[in-house]
């Protein structure tokens, strides 16, 4: 146990420590030309201690960001609009439903994409295509044009989420659908399998291990869609809220902290995501 965390706590110490060094270096300057207006002296320790404590930093350090986050999380309430748990949980909200939407679009077109020849040659390229289309350049079209026919609030922040989360399912699952191999298709050609039985009894369980993998990725991706969605629309409530009031104030503190929340969000929906696949896999009797 001790061997396994000592490499994890190694590496986080040097990045404190980093980041430690970059606030003292990035900071400085306004320490110095606020001591050159008054006039006054500054020492080392000084200039140190008050780079750490800026209300404004350029960069904040750790311990500002760590006391952030715990003033909006334990000490506010969660129907507070200044708690990080009630802005996480509406972009908690888009990011399911655009994960639940891309997940079953991604899967139903795999599933046509391996059987129909015409469809792969088709529509796979667009598949492709679309994900090299900036999601910063199409969020505000798509929230403009939802908003023209009356759909606002969580709808179109959650269909950004699924334009991200789409992309991987569809990959994963036409990789897992196609995984069987040949012997194995013959075979059940030779029962006389129709492609519906062949699906549901040897593509679709080789292709669980693949699909949740994709997932994986899915979910971190669908929860980038509903902060960037958030982003143009002027929201007053979610991560990205926080950010876009963050840098209007340059409360750069408030900035870093929903950025940390975002991270801890999206580490949590991935390992959920993993416990599930674990659980799913166990119960399938397939070795993992």
């Amino acid at each position: 146990m001790i061997a396994r965390a000592l490499p994890v706590a190694t590496v986080i110490a040097a990045i404190l420590v980093l980041w430690y060094l970059g606030a003292v270096i990035l900071n400085a300057p306004w320490e110095r030309d606020q001591a050159q207006r008054a006039g006054a002296e500054i020492s080392t320790a000084q200039l140190i201690a008050n780079t750490m404590a800026q209300t404004r930093p350029v960069l904040p350090a750790p311990h500002q960001v760590a006391v952030e986050i715990w003033n909006t999380t334990v000490l506010k309430k969660i129907t507070s609009k200044r708690s990080l748990v009630f802005h996480g949980w509406i972009t908690l909200s888009s990011t399911l439903l655009g994960f639940a939407i891309g997940t079953v679009m991604g899967i139903l077109l795999a599933v046509g994409i391996v059987h129909d020849r015409a469809m792969e040659m088709s529509v796979m390229p667009w598949v492709v295509a679309s994900q090299t289309i900036p999601i910063l350049a199409i969020a505000p079209m798509i929230i403009v044009v939802l908003n023209a026919v009356g759909l606002s609030g969580l709808l179109p922040k959650a269909l950004i989420s699924a334009y991200l989360s789409f992309f991987p399912v569809v990959v994963g699952m036409v990789k897992g659908l196609t995984s069987p191999d040949a012997l194995q298709l013959d075979l059940m050609r030779t029962y006389g399998a129709s492609r519906r039985q062949a699906l549901w009894k040897l593509r679709w369980p080789s292709s669980v291990p693949y699909l949740f993998t994709s997932m994986k990725v899915a979910v971190a991706a669908s929860l980038v869609g509903a902060i960037v969605g958030e982003l143009p629309t002027g929201a007053v409530a979610g991560l990205g809220a926080r950010l876009l009031a963050g840098s209007y104030y340059g409360q750069t503190i408030q900035i870093w902290s929903a950025l940390f929340a975002a991270a801890a969000l999206a580490a949590s929906l991935v390992a959920l995501v993993g416990l599930a696949n674990r659980i799913v896999l166990r119960r399938m009797g397939m070795a993992r």
